[in-house]
């Protein structure tokens, strides 16, 4: 039971995977930037430093991208109300219409699965995603950490 369950869990995660690599060619854009514009729609307006921090990429990596994503007219680049040295990206409401449209019917598929389930399964359920994105997470920093190949 536990390889049908670890093997259903690397399906899921290959799954998502298609599904980003659709969102990102359906948006016109690469990987990186697709996660950019993942949190940024889940958390809203952020900075640079904690986009970069939230996305897990390096401070260069971050601002090549929103260069990237402000010229594709996905990202808005506004200085800070509450400090303005500092900058803010956001989504442009054309990036929202999108995202929405790629992203939002799945969550509503995903909702009409997750009503299938019980109080005390949707617990269990919730439990297992938690420890294996903590286990995923851990996973690629080890890997960041290995030497990179010559």
């Amino acid at each position: 039971m536990r390889t049908a369950a670890a093997r259903a869990a690397a399906d899921f995660g290959a799954a998502t995977d298609l599904v980003d690599e659709a969102a990102a060619a359906t948006l016109g854009v690469n990987r990186t930037d697709l996660r950019i514009l993942g949190v940024i729609s889940e958390s809203g307006p952020l900075s640079a430093a904690a986009l970069a921090a939230a996305a897990k990429l390096s401070p260069a990596a971050t601002s090549t991208a929103i260069q990237r994503l402000v010229a594709a007219r996905h990202l808005t680049r506004t200085v800070d109300e509450h400090d303005r040295r500092r900058a803010v990206v956001a989504l442009t409401p054309h990036a929202e219409e999108l995202i929405d449209r790629v992203y939002g019917p799945i969550a509503r598929a995903g909702q009409r699965i997750l009503a299938r389930y019980s109080a005390d399964e949707l617990t269990l359920i919730t439990a297992f995603l938690r420890h294996g994105i903590d286990m995923q997470i851990a996973e690629a920093d080890r890997i960041r950490a290995l030497p990179s190949r010559p």
